[in-house]
């Protein structure tokens, strides 16, 4: 298991100069997780104003996969270079396609400028959990993740209310203004704080033929998902091209990372039990959560006749659940022997919750639904931190920037299959009763969801039998 770097301590830091650094890195994820937010609301306004609304998805499409693409490159080049280099080119990055974008003339330009956004947004998560790896001991780092749970609440919460006032009130480019002063915060934060943090560097090989085929079929499999049974029907040309060329790239790069001298992603780290196992349950939970938060607005809206601006509100005791699962989850990590216990429980209670929800749903008020729903993202929300730890703690220290990328890509590619399947379920039944006035509409649309409710238990079941399935190694002896 690994410890924070050798001879570095917080210890070593002043109170402000630790607040300094944590508010550094708090930026660069809010970065990342803001633009996955913000975004959505202000699509209309930037179709009308940029006259194009048939291209509209790519400026979602284009960001998603360059930043999901290039996240375990950015992990091995992190164990390579160090962790600061690397997360200093990222927001730099981030920070000149949002630029560019703010710029943008045409929806056109405007993709390709979220694209390298995207290239930047890839690292920014990932690379600021490896320095609170190298920052804090085992004991405290469940606490410090709790802290940063906040940032995505705040994100999802605060982010499509931005996007809507910015696109109605001012103009849709100040979405992507507003990330140069963040950014070069988090940029010069990071500079000169971090710049305390011993260096850490490995003489690895970047695996180049490894890395391209990664790329390859993670944008092949990302698209297929993205577009399959929205943009073009799944058993149509482009659909089945992008699915065998997604999977011929998984073959290639598996049989890369078995022969390569070294792989892009090495075999010790994809053969621990202890990632493996995380990485799953991480993959399985989170996909579920980002698929409720994607497609319940379609139920309020179109079974309990809220406005979208009420849909949004509906949203909240969710998200707020799962930051305060992560919070506890956290905290609770540092403290107990049997830390597997407080999530497994929260998982099955949110098992429980999506099964009440579908058996019941023609009988729950809003309040109801939103209480289940709240036990289900403080199930996934305490299955969080103690994945993250875990897969931090059980890799070797000169891989710690790689299995954390892995761990991130996951659940990210996780995220975007799982949409997929409950995507597969509502939105076509989810459109057509958003415009049915008539009992049958509305009934037709419960049943579906009742489906993808179903759907959603299975996937929460898988979570907790992976995390069920972790050895629980002792955490405490560290740091």
């Amino acid at each position: 298991m690994n410890k924070p770097a050798a001879g570095f301590s917080h210890a070593h830091l002043s109170r402000g100069e630790m607040l300094q650094i944590m508010i550094g890195l708090g930026l660069a994820m809010l970065l990342s997780a803001l633009d996955q937010t913000i975004v959505a609301t202000a699509l209309p306004t930037i179709g009308k104003d940029l006259g194009d609304f048939e291209h509209l998805p790519w400026i979602v499409t284009a960001y998603l996969v360059a930043a999901t693409a290039l996240t375990p490159l950015y992990g091995k080049l992190a164990d390579i270079h160090g962790v600061r280099v690397m997360l200093l080119i990222g927001i730099f990055t981030f920070v000149l396609g949002s630029l560019a974008c703010a710029v943008s003339p045409n929806l056109t330009l405007l993709a390709i400028a979220r694209a390298a956004q995207g290239a930047g947004g890839g690292a920014l998560i990932a690379l600021a959990q490896t320095i609170i790896a190298d920052l804090v001991s085992v004991r405290e780092r469940g606490r410090a993740l709790a802290y940063f749970s906040v940032v995505f609440a705040g994100a999802s919460v605060g982010g499509p209310i931005l996007g809507g006032v910015f696109a109605e009130y001012l103009h849709w480019s100040l979405i992507f203004w507003i990330n140069l002063p963040l950014g070069l915060a988090a940029f010069f934060m990071t500079y000169f704080k971090l710049a305390r943090l011993p260096l850490r560097r490995h003489p690895h090989r970047v695996d180049i033929a490894g890395a391209a085929m990664l790329i390859v079929a993670s944008v092949a499999s990302l698209l297929a998902l993205s577009w399959g049974g929205v943009r073009y029907p799944w058993g149509s040309a482009p659909i089945l091209a992008m699915l065998a060329t997604a999977l011929a790239g998984w073959a290639i790069f598996a049989w890369r990372t078995k022969t390569a001298e070294e792989p892009l992603i090495p075999l010790a780290v994809l053969a621990d039990d202890v990632i493996r196992n995380a990485i799953l349950a991480g993959g399985f939970g989170l996909g579920t959560f980002v698929a409720l938060t994607m497609y319940m607005p379609i139920y309020f809206e179109g079974a309990l006749r809220l406005s979208a601006d009420q849909s949004g509100l509906a949203l909240i005791p969710l998200t707020v659940a799962t930051v305060t699962g992560a919070a506890i989850s956290g905290r609770l990590l540092g403290r107990l022997r049997h830390y597997k216990a407080p999530p497994l429980a929260a998982l099955a209670l949110a098992f429980v919750a999506l099964l009440i929800a579908r058996q019941f749903l023609a009988d729950l008020p809003l309040a109801a639904l939103d209480a289940l729903l709240a036990i289900v993202g403080f199930g996934v929300g305490a299955m969080l931190p103690v994945t993250t730890v875990c897969v931090q703690s059980a890799a070797p220290g000169h891989n710690l920037g790689t299995a954390t990328a892995v761990m991130q890509f996951s659940r990210q590619l996780g995220a975007a299959l799982i949409v997929a399947i409950i995507g597969a379920i509502v939105i076509g039944a989810g459109h057509g009763a958003l415009i049915a006035e008539a009992g049958a509409g509305v009934e037709a649309l419960r049943e579906t969801f009742r489906t993808a409710f179903l759907v959603g238990a299975m996937f929460i079941a898988l979570c907790f039998f992976f995390l069920a399935r972790m050895e629980e190694r002792n955490l405490h002896g560290e740091g």
